[in-house]
């Protein structure tokens, strides 16, 4: 049995960052942490939390907040619309270029 519990990509007293994928039955936050189920209790879906494992199980680990992230994902759609933009009006600003240019050699 001692084999079983080796499996799991998780071990007490660790740290992961992980996003709450949904909410079980019991109220308890569900993540997955290398594809390994974690239960984490006094989380909402969508939430991304640091947490600390506190029981892992042969199927199952639980764990407890450690800290509230923001979540990445924000963050970085944020960021991706600001560089299309300066890019956009880098190309638009490079073409006026390029046409100016154009007429000059004509």
């Amino acid at each position: 049995m001692s084999g079983m519990e080796q499996q799991a990509p998780v071990k007490v007293g660790e740290i992961h960052e992980v996003s709450i994928e949904s909410v079980g039955e019991k109220g308890d936050g569900i993540a997955r942490v290398k594809g390994f189920v974690v239960f984490v209790p006094g989380v909402k879906k969508g939430d991304y939390v640091k947490v600390r494992i506190t029981k892992v199980l042969a199927k199952v680990g639980f764990a407890e907040v450690a800290e509230k992230l923001e979540r990445p994902v924000r963050q970085s759609k944020f960021a991706t619309v600001n560089k299309e933009e300066l890019n956009r009006k880098e190309e638009e600003s490079s073409q006026h270029y390029e046409d100016s240019e154009n007429f000059g050699e004509e």
